[in-house]
């Protein structure tokens, strides 16, 4: 749920960012997003504070220091890449490459980090690649490979080793993972835009723009980081997928665009491969009972007892990419088979 809700909140960006472009550069805009999310969740990482009572979360410390350098770096040179590359191609080839972000983010996350990634989960991530190929399919013009195309691919990497970065360090607070990237990949977007020679947006469209930020950004990577506590870098990437769906649902609701054939058909398999998410999901999560008896011996004076317990454990393994937790629950069986001896 934290991955789809992260989803559907980064979702609403698309339609509102095409209103908002209309009043800033593209660079000056994606600057202001992440602006937007590092102080936005500053001043909620404050109420949460306070609602909480003082109830601090596990802060980053100097061991996390390389993921999370590598983090805001990654996340500076992606979309630099990615402007170069939408220079360099057309819009349907740069939509058709975005796609293989998950498969790229699933790769490292077994081969680098060492991720467990199962069968059922690899077929999920082959049949949402081929749902967004689908949806974003504008053509046989797509299929260009040329320099704009390995400079989107060079982004991709970059958004899949900043994915599995960011799963390094997610057990620590989410709020201040969400500060970081977004107020140092900010500052990094706006002198990029200054030196693109691209101007500050009129103040009350800085405000729409901060604002869209604190929630398509700051909320969604926070609700994002939360689902890859539980679920892994690979995994959360295949859930996080159903965006650009919820995108064109929004788009529908807000700009009145209608979607064509091919956003149904991609639909239904971005759906089955739902499914398959889920029940993998699921299959982590498992119990085993078993009994076993044994015998306690009181004695009072001259008197003994020793009752027989039938006892049920119940073992709860939680699996996830990265670990394994076990709860044993012990549930006493009412009567018990009472010897006496003298």
């Amino acid at each position: 749920m934290y991955a789809i809700l992260a989803a559907a909140l980064y979702a609403v960006n698309a339609p509102i960012s095409k209103l908002l472009l209309k009043h800033a550069g593209a660079t000056m805009t994606a600057a202001f997003l992440y602006l937007g999310a590092g102080i936005g969740l500053l001043l909620y990482g404050g109420i949460e504070r306070q609602v909480k009572g003082g109830k601090k979360q596990e802060r980053l410390t100097q061991k996390e220091l390389p993921y999370t350098a590598a983090m805001v770096v990654l996340d500076i040179a992606a979309p630099i890449l990615l402007m170069y590359g939408i220079a360099g191609t057309n819009s349907a080839n740069v939509s058709l490459l975005n796609n293989f972000e998950i498969v790229v983010t699933s790769i490292i996350a077994l081969v680098i980090f060492r991720e467990v990634i199962s069968g059922r989960l690899w077929l999920a991530i082959f049949m949402v690649t081929i749902a967004s190929v689908i949806l974003s399919f504008e053509g046989m013009e797509a299929f260009a490979v040329n320099q704009g195309s390995i400079f989107v691919l060079g982004a991709c990497i970059c958004w899949g080793f900043e994915n599995n970065c960011t799963k390094m360090i997610s057990n620590k607070s989410s709020t201040e993972i969400v500060v970081i990237k977004g107020c140092f990949s900010g500052v990094g977007s706006l002198v990029i835009a200054w030196l693109l020679g691209e101007r500050l947006p009129e103040v009350k469209w800085a405000a729409a723009i901060l604002l869209s930020g604190f929630v398509a950004y700051g909320l969604s990577i926070k609700f994002y980081i939360m689902a890859q506590q539980h679920l892994g870098a690979a995994k959360t990437s295949a859930y996080y997928s159903v965006a650009p769906f919820l995108g064109v649902a929004f788009s529908m609701v807000l700009l009145g665009e209608r979607p064509s054939i091919q956003f149904y058909t991609a639909l239904v398999i971005m759906a089955v491969s739902t499914v398959f998410m889920i029940k993998d999901t699921v299959a982590l999560q498992h119990t085993h009972e078993h009994e076993h008896v044994h015998t306690h011996e009181h004695s009072h004076g001259g008197l003994v007892h020793t009752h027989e317990h039938t006892h049920r454990h119940t073992h709860l393994h939680i699996h996830n990419s990265n670990s394994e937790a076990h709860m044993h629950l012990h549930d006493d069986i009412p009567g018990h088979e009472h010897t006496h001896t003298a």
